[in-house]
């Protein structure tokens, strides 16, 4: 029988309603869970860690890295078949990609939540843990990177989003869809998983900030992030890759001062490009030297990019490690 380390890590499907205040607070402990989870010891043999307890807007990129180191020494064990992971639903996306890309196994790694607290009426969070523990002993999940397990869907950790902020399904993957799905506690994959990324790094630069485009906007967030000591930006575009013009003096300032900025789209699905030759369109972006994200959305580029600028900062390196396999060389 396959062993399976659970690493619980906070989030709603460690809380329960605290009837003092009439909302959820972390109540649960990861012991408590499992013993809800039954009937699993038929088949996995489970050992049980505790990283933390904490709401997901409170993790930090800080503490996912920290947690992505934890997970990797679970991994090198030989007894250890693979890893799930507890985490709130706010900023599951986030976490699961920075480990997806830091984590170098084989071994499955599936992260893993809860929409309705414990107690609620179709508390999910047993039934989420023990579909992951199914899909870590699939020997087909096996080389798939970080995968994401709510509502018996998998997501690569890479692809998937959350969509909606109620409902149990929320974890979607608007370019790709799922990967596969567990049924009947069997794993069914219907498609490969894209080619995985690696950054080989130990630290990570936090002081990236993220920026949303909206309708007649300017320069002055940007001038005041630089002004603050910013290493980096992420630029959420309109549609294809497009900037109100009066942003342009901003982004331009920043990559002549060597901060990297990163340009993904504000649409839910589709991939940023050069395809607008206008002013604060896509062509002008790129020969400033804009890097362009391909199809992430802004938060997980934010994340990429910490990880870039913590192993270089050199803007050819980071443009390589955003643009390769994606775009043509420019």
């Amino acid at each position: 029988m396959k062993k399976v380390a659970v690493v619980f890590n906070g989030g709603t499907i460690s809380m329960k309603v605290d009837p003092r205040i009439k909302a959820a607070v972390p109540s649960l402990t990861g012991e408590e869970i499992m013993t809800m989870v039954t009937g699993i010891e038929e088949y996995a043999q489970v050992e049980s860690y505790s990283f933390s307890n904490l709401p997901s807007p409170q993790m930090s990129p800080e503490t996912m890295l920290e947690l992505s180191k934890y997970i990797q020494n679970l991994l090198n064990r030989e007894d250890i078949s693979g890893v799930v992971v507890t985490h709130g639903t706010d900023t599951l996306e986030e976490t699961a990609f920075l480990l997806d890309l830091t984590i170098k196994s084989e071994k499955p790694v599936v992260v893993t939540g809860a929409m309705r607290n414990g107690s609620e009426l179709g508390y999910d969070g047993p039934s989420n843990l023990a579909a992951s523990i199914c899909t870590v002993i699939s020997n087909e999940s096996k080389n798939r990177g970080v995968l994401v397990c709510l509502n018996d869907e998998l997501n690569c950790a890479s692809e998937v989003t959350k969509s909606n902020s109620m409902s149990l399904d929320t974890f979607k993957s608007p370019n790709f869809g799922p990967i596969g799905i567990v049924d009947s506690n069997e794993v069914i994959f219907y498609r490969d998983s894209i080619k995985k990324q690696h950054i080989e790094t130990d630290k990570i630069e936090t002081n990236v900030d993220l920026i949303k485009c909206a309708a007649g906007m300017d320069s002055k967030i940007i001038n005041y992030c630089i002004e603050q000591g910013s290493k980096g930006f992420v630029i959420e575009a309109l549609g294809r890759g497009n900037v109100p013009p009066l942003m342009v003096e901003g982004i331009h300032k920043a990559i002549n001062q060597g901060i990297p900025v990163v340009l993904v789209s504000r649409c839910f699905q589709g991939r940023v490009l050069d395809s607008y030759g206008y002013h604060g369109g896509g062509k002008e972006l790129r020969n400033l030297g804009v890097i362009f994200g391909d199809n992430l959305p802004g938060q997980k580029a934010r994340i990429k990019l910490m990880l870039a600028l913590g192993k270089t900062t050199n803007i050819n390196e980071i443009k390589d490690i955003f643009e390769s396999g994606f775009y043509h060389k420019f």
